[in-house]
Order: structure tokens, then sequence, then C-alpha cells
């Protein structure tokens, strides 16, 4: 299974090189909007749908401009459009299968191992020589940043390390539907967060678009049968850490974060800031119980299953993340926020029948209410901006 999920994340890694717009094709904000607006990861793609959508990786006119030299405008037309659409269809696929496969199998870890410090760090930890050897090996040319690229870039990873530890901690202390119907609640802290740090004011059919998702996520949290507030603060901690990383990449997406920073780079130089930020609370937390914690999990499920299984959840929470990057930077925000919901109801039910975790029937339609809202409040970002 481990080499499939390599294999076909490398080829999502080629066909993200591939589709990459040729150099002086692009518009001149693209290379402004990429270095911060990426930032925005699968988990606040619910919340904000804008900074992805302001700089589309590819477009149809700037492509036949470039290549009608040598292609008919007809063939090269259909030809382009049934390749662009299998990829989609590849990058979706991916995108969403490594997503799933993320929350079953580090669920599954903290059943056996509930320490999610650690398993926060690990997570981080596996990406890390992924993507150095890409920048070693040539695959993806290495980022270069210098003092002013740091200061930008080090309070983002920051709170994208806070999110995800928050989100670990929230998995390993409840259902994972119930996690993941917490945060769809994110839009609400980027409203609040938007407001205070950025001055932005929504007009109200957006504010309107909130209601729904705070009353999904108060009847799925009075009726989860696994409540607990350990799991509801990591969400909520999770929430409010991603919407920060999502206002933050606007307050600084004007100033220069380094040379080579595409989506992926940018996403590869958090992945390292969030585990050296990680790894002192780690060890605070859960240093001095490791050895014992260690001992008594691998006793009962074996130490080889346990480190193949950490193994592969950073390897799926990396590269689900960097598919997610490549595939948001290429389709429209309606089309954004549908896959986003698709994605999210995909996890719930996936889970559910992996893990059998009863969901009653308010609490059913309040996960359901509050996945609606986030659509919804997509919509109205895009109509009301």
């Amino acid at each position: 299974m481990l080499r499939a999920v390599a294999v076909c994340a490398l080829a999502v890694q080629v066909s993200g090189f591939a589709m990459t717009p040729v150099a002086g094709v692009a518009r001149p904000q693209l290379a402004a909007a990429r270095r911060i607006a990426p930032f925005v990861m699968e988990e606040a793609a619910a919340a904000e749908a804008t900074p992805v959508a302001e700089a589309p990786c590819i477009e149809d006119e700037a492509i036949e401009e470039c290549t009608l030299i040598s292609w008919p405008a007809g063939k090269l037309s259909a030809s382009r459009k049934v390749v662009d659409t299998a990829q989609l269809g590849f990058l979706f696929f991916t995108w969403f299968f490594l997503n799933v496969m993320y929350n079953i199998t580090n669920k599954k870890c903290q059943n056996a191992f509930p320490m999610p410090w650690t398993m926060t760090v690990v997570s981080l930890f596996v990406g890390i020589p992924w993507v150095c050897l890409l920048w070693a090996s040539g695959i993806r040319k290495a980022p270069k940043i210098d003092m002013n690229g740091w200061k930008v870039l080090i309070p983002i990873g920051a709170a994208h390390a806070l999110g995800h530890a928050g989100a670990v901690i929230s998995l390993g202390a409840g259902a994972v539907s119930f996690a993941q119907t917490v945060k769809a609640a994110e839009p609400v802290f980027t409203c609040v967060l938007s407001y205070i740090v950025l001055g932005t004011v929504f007009k109200w059919q957006v504010y309107s678009a909130l209601i729904p998702i705070i009353v999904g996520v108060s009847l799925a949290s009075l009726k989860e049968l696994s409540f607990t507030y350990k799991a509801l603060y990591g969400a909520l901690t999770s929430n409010v850490a991603f919407a920060s990383r999502a206002v933050l990449s606007k307050k600084t997406m004007d100033k220069p974060a380094g040379k080579n920073m595409d989506a992926p780079n940018l996403y590869g130089v958090l992945t390292i800031i969030a585990f050296i930020l990680s790894l002192p609370f780690a060890l605070y937390y859960e240093g001095p119980g490791f050895a014992e914690a260690w001992a008594a999990s691998t006793a009962k499920v074996g130490a080889p299953w346990l480190i193949r299984q950490m193994a592969l959840d950073g390897f799926y929470y990396y590269t689900y993340n960097e598919v997610a990057f490549i595939t948001l930077n290429k389709i429209s925000p309606i089309t954004h926020s549908i896959a986003n919901t698709i994605k999210r109801v995909c996890i719930i039910l996936a889970t559910v029948l992996v893990f059998g975790n009863k969901l009653t029937p308010l609490g059913a339609a309040g996960s359901s209410l509050a996945v609606a809202g986030t659509f919804f409040y997509s919509i109205m970002k895009q109509k009301f901006p």
C-alpha cells in the first residue's frame, strides 16, 4: 500500500510540475500572490477560498497563446481540455484519498498510542526528508529565503504548528466526525480575526451564512455520543490557529518571502518551521512519559505496526496537503468550495464506517448543517466580496 501511495504522490508532483505556467505567460500579479496566498491550506480552505482563486496556476487563453505556434487551434483546444480534465480528476481523487487515509491512520495511531503531541511532531517530521529529497535531487528548485522572508514566514509557521496540534489533539480525544464538524466552524473565527486584525467588514449576507454553521456545530456538540471537552477545545484551537494563518497570510501578502517560493515549496518551508516549533512542546508535555507509553502500546500492537502506521500518518499528511495546494491552485472558487464540502463529507462518512462511531439523528443533522453552512459561506464570500 505504501509503495502504491508513494508512486501516486510522485505522479502528482510530476503532474503539478507539468501544469505549471510557461515562463513569461502568467499574469504579473501571479508571482506576488503565490508568495503568500497558498498558505491557506486544506483546513482553512473552507474559510477562505479567495486567496487561492486570486492566483490560478493555469489559464486556457495563456496556454493557447503560447502553444498555438505548433498546434492547430481546434486540435489544441480539444486535446488540452481532455488532458486538463484527466489531470484535475486525478488530483481530486488523490487529494480526497490521502486526506481520508490520513484521518483514519492518525486515529488508529492515537487509539494505540495516545500521545497527540508526539503524533504532531512525527507527522510533521516525515514530510521533511521527502521535500528535502525533492530539493536535493533537483526535481524541485530549492527555496532561497533571506531574513526578511523568515520574519514573514515564522509567525505563519507558528500558526500552522498550533493549528495542526489542535487538530491532532481533537482527533485523538473524540470521534473524527465530531472533529471535522467543529472544524467546519473555522469561517466564524476567520471573520472575527479579519475584523480585529485587518479591519475587514463583510456584507450582512456573508455573516448570515455563519448562522447555520454555528447552529450545526452546536447541535452536533450537544448530541455527540463520544463528546469530550478536550476534543472540542482542540478543534476550536485549530480553528483559531488556521484562521490566524489565513489572516496573517493576507496581511503579509505584499512582502517577499524569498525565491523559488511556489505553493509546494512554501508548504515545505512551513512544515519545517512547524516541526521546529512543535518539538519543544512534545518534549515538555510527553517526553517524561514517552518510554512508558511506548512500551505499553508496542506490547499490544507491536513496534513494527506502530512505527509503520506513524510513518504512514506523516506521509499521508504531507502529501495530501501538497496535492491540495496543487489542486486548489487550479480551480475556480465555486469548484473549490464544492470540493472542500465533498471532501469533508467523505472524511466523516469514511471514518464513521471504519471506526463504527454512531451518529444520532440530531447529531447527523447538525453535522450536515455545519458542512452545508461552510459551503454557503464560501458562495456568499464570492458573491458579496
